[in-house]
């Protein structure tokens, strides 16, 4: 628990992140913050699915709409928050010289889309008129 508190710390101030260890080859970094950038691009477009949902599915039955929208906004918003700690860590490690961190998180989320993702084709070949309010 203290070092997840201590990498929540580093979110916001990434200068304190010279102190560990030694500085890795740049190359490594900005793989690292690509890396960062991708998961942050993976959690808007989950976010703009979920919004898109919501407001073009009118017609939806309100707890299929709302359920399924909120799985892609929780989705996104974890995405985001374990785009900078998986980030943190990454950073971390390299600069200590350990083995990059693994994370179940990748799994997860792929589940979680396929899920939703079959429950839309459900609705899709069903057709909406079985699903409407």
């Amino acid at each position: 628990m203290i070092e997840y508190v201590r990498n929540v710390r580093l979110w916001f101030a990434p200068a304190a992140m010279r102190e560990e260890g030694d500085t890795p080859d740049y190359r490594f970094s900005l793989a690292n913050e690509r890396t960062f950038l991708a998961w942050l691009r993976t959690a808007l477009a989950l976010v703009g699915g979920g919004f898109a949902l919501d407001q073009f599915l009118p017609d939806l039955r309100w707890g299929w709409r709302v359920g399924l929208a909120l799985a892609l906004l929780s989705a996104g918003a974890l995405c985001a928050l374990r785009a900078i700690n998986h980030w943190v860590r990454c950073e971390r490690a390299m600069r200590r010289g350990e083995d990059l961190p693994v994370s179940r998180f990748p799994a997860v989320l792929s589940v979680v889309v396929s899920v939703v993702a079959v429950a839309m084709i459900v609705v899709v070949l069903v057709g909406l008129e079985g699903w409407q309010r």
